[in-house]
């Protein structure tokens, strides 16, 4: 599944738990736990590959002469 089409997915649901009083059926508590559970595993990725930045050096880069 595409990045993109997982956030429309999950945005569609967050609308439809908002307007349902902040509760899901079971089918859709089934698919919020696939999708959040398909995202973390993204983002474990990225980790995992070193695909996520680190920040910058904690010396700052000065020359002194």
């Amino acid at each position: 599944m595409k990045p993109s089409e997982l956030f429309k997915q999950l945005k569609s649901l967050r609308e439809q738990w908002r307007e349902q009083s902040f509760a899901y059926t079971p089918e859709q508590q089934k698919e919020y736990d696939r999708l959040i559970k398909l995202r973390r595993e993204r983002v474990k990725s990225f980790y995992a590959n070193d695909r996520v930045s680190k920040g910058g050096s904690s010396k700052p880069n000065v020359d002194v002469t």
